[in-house]
Protein backbone atom coordinates (compact mmCIF):
# COMPACT_ATOMS: atom_id res chain seq x y z
CA UNK A 1 0.00 0.00 0.00
CA UNK A 2 1.34 3.42 -0.97
CA UNK A 3 0.56 6.55 1.07
CA UNK A 4 -0.01 10.06 -0.32
CA UNK A 5 -0.48 13.26 1.65
CA UNK A 6 -2.65 16.02 0.17
CA UNK A 7 -4.57 18.97 1.58
CA UNK A 8 -8.31 19.27 1.18
CA UNK A 9 -11.47 20.71 2.68
CA UNK A 10 -14.89 19.47 3.64
CA UNK A 11 -17.52 21.75 2.14
CA UNK A 12 -20.86 22.77 3.69
CA UNK A 13 -22.59 19.73 2.18
CA UNK A 14 -20.10 17.33 3.76
CA UNK A 15 -18.20 16.47 0.59
CA UNK A 16 -14.43 16.09 0.64
CA UNK A 17 -12.77 18.46 -1.86
CA UNK A 18 -9.13 17.91 -2.84
CA UNK A 19 -7.87 21.00 -4.67
CA UNK A 20 -4.68 19.54 -6.13
CA UNK A 21 -4.34 16.71 -8.65
CA UNK A 22 -3.12 13.34 -7.39
CA UNK A 23 -0.82 11.35 -9.66
CA UNK A 24 -2.09 7.82 -8.93
CA UNK A 25 -3.70 5.24 -11.17
CA UNK A 26 -7.52 5.00 -11.16
CA UNK A 27 -9.05 2.56 -8.69
CA UNK A 28 -10.34 2.17 -5.17
CA UNK A 29 -8.55 4.06 -2.39
CA UNK A 30 -8.76 4.15 1.38
CA UNK A 31 -9.01 7.65 2.85
CA UNK A 32 -7.84 8.63 6.33
CA UNK A 33 -8.90 12.11 7.44
CA UNK A 34 -6.96 14.12 10.03
CA UNK A 35 -8.83 17.24 11.03
CA UNK A 36 -6.76 20.33 11.79
CA UNK A 37 -7.39 21.19 15.44
CA UNK A 38 -8.26 24.79 16.25
CA UNK A 39 -8.20 26.19 19.75
CA UNK A 40 -11.77 26.41 20.97
CA UNK A 41 -12.70 29.25 23.30
CA UNK A 42 -15.86 29.33 25.33
CA UNK A 43 -18.42 31.99 24.30
CA UNK A 44 -18.27 33.60 27.78
CA UNK A 45 -14.49 34.02 27.71
CA UNK A 46 -13.18 37.30 26.38
CA UNK A 47 -9.54 38.05 25.47
CA UNK A 48 -9.22 40.66 28.25
CA UNK A 49 -10.34 38.31 31.00
CA UNK A 50 -7.59 36.41 32.76
CA UNK A 51 -8.53 33.40 34.76
CA UNK A 52 -6.19 32.01 37.40
CA UNK A 53 -4.49 28.78 36.44
CA UNK A 54 -5.73 26.01 38.67
CA UNK A 55 -4.32 22.56 38.10
CA UNK A 56 -7.05 20.08 37.28
CA UNK A 57 -7.35 16.95 39.36
CA UNK A 58 -6.62 14.02 37.09
CA UNK A 59 -8.42 10.72 37.34
CA UNK A 60 -6.35 7.61 36.75
CA UNK A 61 -7.73 4.35 35.43
CA UNK A 62 -4.77 2.38 36.82
CA UNK A 63 -4.74 3.08 40.53
CA UNK A 64 -1.45 1.24 41.08
CA UNK A 65 0.39 3.97 39.15
CA UNK A 66 -1.52 6.92 40.64
CA UNK A 67 1.11 7.81 43.26
CA UNK A 68 3.96 7.51 40.74
CA UNK A 69 2.23 9.70 38.15
CA UNK A 70 1.12 12.37 40.61
CA UNK A 71 4.64 12.79 42.02
CA UNK A 72 6.57 12.58 38.75
CA UNK A 73 8.62 15.67 37.87
CA UNK A 74 7.37 17.70 34.89
CA UNK A 75 8.83 16.99 31.48
CA UNK A 76 11.40 19.61 30.41
CA UNK A 77 10.27 21.82 27.51
CA UNK A 78 13.19 20.68 25.30
CA UNK A 79 12.45 16.94 25.77
CA UNK A 80 12.38 15.05 22.47
CA UNK A 81 10.72 11.61 22.79
CA UNK A 82 12.19 10.40 19.49
CA UNK A 83 15.69 11.31 20.61
CA UNK A 84 15.15 9.54 23.95
CA UNK A 85 13.85 6.45 22.15
CA UNK A 86 16.88 6.47 19.83
CA UNK A 87 19.30 6.80 22.76
CA UNK A 88 17.64 3.85 24.53
CA UNK A 89 17.87 1.71 21.38
CA UNK A 90 21.53 2.60 20.88
CA UNK A 91 22.27 1.61 24.47
CA UNK A 92 20.26 -1.62 24.24
CA UNK A 93 21.90 -2.78 21.01
CA UNK A 94 25.40 -1.40 21.69
CA UNK A 95 25.38 0.90 18.65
Amino acid sequence: MQAYKVKGKVDATGNLVVAEPIEIPPGDVEIIILQVANEVKSPTETPTESQPETPKKREYKIQALKHLLENAPPTPPDFDPDEARWEALKEKHNL
